[in-house]
């Protein structure tokens, strides 16, 4: 039986680490300072870190003239079309005539008006959850090594046999944790939603904070101890002066992820690809899925695109970065791991289908069709198409063999038409990379908005997520903004442009993601610095034929 105090303690460490997917709790109290449309605010002018791009629209852009629009993918979990702040900011297929069930334009998809669903059914369903990639190999490993012992292996099979072990070892220690995790977030919400039940009842309360708590007395034993347990809760929790209800709506999604986590993520009998009805192991099928670009739940992807293009100026919700820009959605990815098979046709859809720039706001740690992605990759860069990538969640340094997609081709080279984001916060202090965010000197080219970003969420709604999920599109947003007005440049131009135009941060010392260490905030990333679109745009000026 896990302990009280055992709780707390999970808690606590639980809101400043547990990355949810790739959108995380907000754990940066600095950043809670800034408005919600910081991330377009300028580092010198206003204060806050974000990506310049009000002061590049005012001070830049103003009485010039965009030489095209620029179409952005994002392939995601999908992407509410028709909100309110992105219905007229959607890309529409040209030669596609919607709803006659034919493929007009011969793309081999299907009435893809407003592009194409790689994890749905011909019958219209949709794959929601999925398992994990690592999941899926230990499966794989397992029916060919089984119990074998090392000195049954053949010689040809011993480097794979090795990887097999790391692969079981790894599974079984994730399946556990999860399970646990799972079991622990349970019996804390279930505790703390009694305790704070009972002094609800008590005071005639619907909600309360520490410091109604801190009011309260009572002669009653059960009382006075939930109001104890309480308090310890509220003085170990890393938000700033939540209120009681707020607690346990992040405990419940605590629960709801780890419940996924242990009944889809690591359950070995769970395979859903049924309903798309391919063969996932046939990399060369192409043409499966449907034409909803949206799916069951698209709050991840929606919130992504407004970021990038939420419509500027007309009053509602935000204003996305760019103004001449197009979201051509592509839904590929599952509540779990993508997998190769879909990312890689993904990308080779929108790069077909006139995509300039490909966002993509996913990651995971195992990938066994890796070269049927980077054939994607380099086909994208040979059609002269931007890649962007968030770097990831998991407050570690990241290299070629442990985030996936990236941008080396093994021992082949790279991709000079890849970018790799990692996530910063608005004040330029010791907490300015996000504490979740991934990193590396070598790894990780720039750092961008991503903490506490506001946009657009389905249902015409609007929510603040944080992630590497959120410093990417910020990132495509920039691109775009300068591509739009100077497309002359090519994908290596852009990049260079991008990375060589970064703000550097007064604070040269910060916390390292995920520890109490101090480091030197030019060492997280290749550049050390944070992207700015005002910046980028005086740079390309100086580079282009346009002027």
């Amino acid at each position: 039986m896990i302990s009280f105090w055992m709780l707390l303690t999970g808690i606590c460490l639980g809101f400043q680490l547990i990355s949810f997917g790739e959108t995380t709790f907000p754990s940066e109290k600095d950043s809670l300072e800034a408005p919600t449309n910081w991330f377009l605010l300028d580092p010198i002018e206003d204060g806050f870190l974000g990506t310049g791009a009000e002061k590049a629209h005012e001070k830049f852009l103003a009485g010039k003239r965009a030489k095209r629009t620029v179409v952005v993918a994002v392939i995601d979990s999908g992407v509410d079309i028709v909100h309110e702040d992105l219905k007229d900011k959607i890309w529409e297929n040209p030669g596609e005539i919607p709803g006659n069930g034919i493929d007009d334009d011969g793309n081999g998809y299907i009435d893809d008006v407003h592009g194409w669903n790689f994890i749905g059914g011909a019958d219209g369903s949709h794959v929601e959850e999925d398992s994990h990639e690592l999941t899926r190999e230990y499966n794989r490993l397992k029916a060919k090594f089984g119990e074998m012992a090392v000195e049954d292996v053949k010689k040809r099979d011993r480097e794979e046999f090795a990887y097999w072990q790391r692969v079981n070892e790894n599974f079984e220690e994730s399946k556990k944790e999860a399970e646990m995790n799972y079991n622990m977030y349970g019996n804390m919400l279930n505790g703390f939603t009694n305790m704070a039940r009972l002094v609800k009842e008590e005071f005639g309360l619907d909600d309360f904070t520490l410091k109604d708590l801190s009011e309260m007395e009572s002669e009653k034993e059960e009382i006075s101890n939930a109001l104890e347990m309480l308090s310890q809760l509220f003085s170990m929790i890393n938000m700033p002066d939540p209120s009681v209800n707020e607690i346990l709506e992040v405990l419940d999604g605590a629960v709801e992820h780890f419940e996924v986590q242990a009944n889809y993520a690591y359950n070995t009998d769970f395979d859903p690809r049924d309903i798309v009805g391919d063969d996932p192991e046939d990399y060369k099928e192409k043409y499966y899925g449907n034409n909803d670009p949206t799916g069951p739940d698209a709050t991840h992807g929606t919130h992504v695109a407004g970021i990038i293009a939420a419509k500027r100026g007309n009053d509602l919700g935000i204003d996305g970065i760019a103004e001449h820009v197009l979201i051509m959605p592509v839904r590929a990815v599952p509540n779990g791991d993508e997998r190769d098979k879909d990312i890689a046709n993904a990308i080779r859809y929108a790069v077909d289908n006139g995509a300039h720039i490909i966002n993509l706001s996913f990651g995971k740690s195992y990938s066994p069709g890796k070269k049927y992605v980077d054939k994607a990759v380099k086909y994208a860069r040979r059609k002269g198409v931007l890649l962007i990538h968030a770097a990831g969640n998991s407050s570690k340094e990241i290299n070629p063999d442990n985030n996936f997609p990236n941008r080396w081709y093994g021992r082949r080279g790279s991709s000079d038409a890849w970018l790799e984001v990692g996530a910063s916060a608005a004040i330029d202090s010791d907490n300015l990379a996000a504490d979740f965010s991934n990193f590396s000197n070598e790894g990780v080219d720039l750092f961008a908005p991503g903490v506490d970003i506001y946009s657009t969420v389905p249902g015409s709604e609007y929510e603040t997520n944080s992630g590497t999920s959120m410093a990417a599109p910020t990132v495509a947003g920039v691109a775009a903004m300068v591509w739009a007005y100077y497309p002359d440049l090519n994908p290596k131009d852009l990049r260079e442009i991008l990375i060589q135009s970064v703000y550097k941060p007064t604070t040269e010392q910060v916390q390292l993601p995920g520890q109490e260490e101090l480091i030197g905030f030019d060492t997280l990333s290749a550049t050390g610095g944070v992207v700015n679109a005002y910046q980028a745009l005086q740079l390309a000026a100086q580079r282009s034929k346009y002027d």
